[in-house]
């Protein structure tokens, strides 16, 4: 903890003061320091908040707003990392992007006296690559989606030809972290006026990505890696997972999410396949598990080495997963006792909340 004031004050069973850093935090960040405020023990908690724009809604929710540099490179940006924490005496880094950049120097924030809330390198570094996940999933035994990796449009079109011979719907998604960013259903229909007026769907035909890696590759563009895969439609579970530093999976919530409605699932199958997974990358503290059913059968959609955006809501399970991976993470013991209440289900509706007219922005 930093400087290790948290530490003695505990010991000398004082009141205590928690500096909690939550890095590259999104709007759901809100969510997450409500959590960890009002946490059982009562322990008072002072927020840093930080985002590349100076106006995300997280900055106006923390008590000291801190701006990260844009467009750097993992060296750099663990540098500004442990200044940060160096400079304010940060007790727990909680990143919620670049972990790839923070997991390969634990040690270095241990050494002053920050925790790290973070997988380890190796896995940090082969879940935010889908298709690696897929290939070490699928050599332990867990359930994957059929998977091609593509870069060209010779590749495209063959795994396209491939994959529709047992699957009509297709989709294609970057191969990266944050595939959401670019996802689209594979659709080769022509455009109609019920496509107009009907329901938003981010579609592409074939020939039109085809067209795009073609001329990427002749004006000497980067061209990302590609999944093609088959479009799973039914609801997504997506499966909160708190682990300890060995891998060993504590707790897990299974929430189904379809439109705005969620339900917190009781299925010891999913519970299973979360355990394998978290058992076998080895995982630590908060991560999640998204999984889709294949043919009826649940298939690893992909899995994350850092907490949900939707993490909040498992707190209608009886359990605040925020506070307890904090302990765990400050005294291995995540104090955990009650029952999970599964079963329930869940409205997400939309939130205000009323902020200070402006945050004190910390210079860096």
């Amino acid at each position: 903890m930093g400087h290790n004031k948290s530490s003695r004050a505990s010991e000398r069973g004082r009141a205590i003061t928690l500096r909690i850093w939550l890095s590259s935090a999104g709007a759901a960040s809100t969510q997450i320091m409500r959590l960890l405020r009002s946490n059982p023990e009562g322990v008072d908690v002072v927020f840093y908040a930080s985002n590349i724009d100076p106006e995300a809604v997280a900055l106006s929710a923390c008590d000291v707003a801190v701006v990260e540099p844009r467009h750097v490179g993992d060296a750099e940006y663990a540098a500004f990392a442990l200044d940060v924490c160096r400079r304010y005496g940060i007790d727990v880094l909680i990143p919620l992007r670049r972990l790839d950049a923070l997991a390969g120097v634990a040690a270095e924030f241990a050494a002053i006296g920050t925790a790290l809330m973070c997988s380890p390198e190796a896995a940090v570094r082969a879940l935010i690559n889908k298709a690696r996940t897929y290939e070490l999933a699928g050599a332990a035994g867990l359930p994957v989606p059929p998977w091609r990796l593509v870069s060209d449009p010779e590749g495209l079109y063959a795994a396209v030809g491939e994959l529709s011979r047992t699957d009509e719907k297709l989709c294609l998604k970057p191969n990266g972290e944050f595939s959401a960013f670019g996802f689209r259903i594979l659709d080769d229909r022509p455009f109609t006026l019920g496509s107009l007026f009907g329901p938003s769907q981010p579609t592409v035909s074939v020939e039109a990505v085809a067209q795009a890696l073609r001329l990427a590759g002749e004006q000497g563009d980067w061209v990302p890696e590609l999944l093609v895969m088959p479009y799973l439609d039914g609801p997504e579970i997506s499966i909160d997972c708190l682990s300890s530093a060995s891998g060993e999976l504590l707790v897990s919530v299974p929430r189904a999410k379809q439109g705005r409605f969620r339900t917190l699932l009781d299925d010891p199958t999913l519970a299973d396949i979360a355990r394998l997974l978290v058992k076998h990358f080895e995982l630590r503290y908060l991560t999640n598990v998204q999984l889709r059913r294949y043919h009826g059968e649940p298939v690893l959609l992909e899995a994350n080495p850092r907490p949900a955006a939707g993490i909040f809501q498992t707190a209608f399970a009886g359990v605040n997963l925020p506070w307890a991976a904090v302990r765990l993470l400050l005294h291995g013991d995540a104090g955990l006792s009650d029952q999970l209440r599964l079963g329930g289900r869940l409205a997400v509706a939309e939130a205000v909340m009323e902020v200070p007219s402006g945050p004190f922005v910390a210079e860096h």
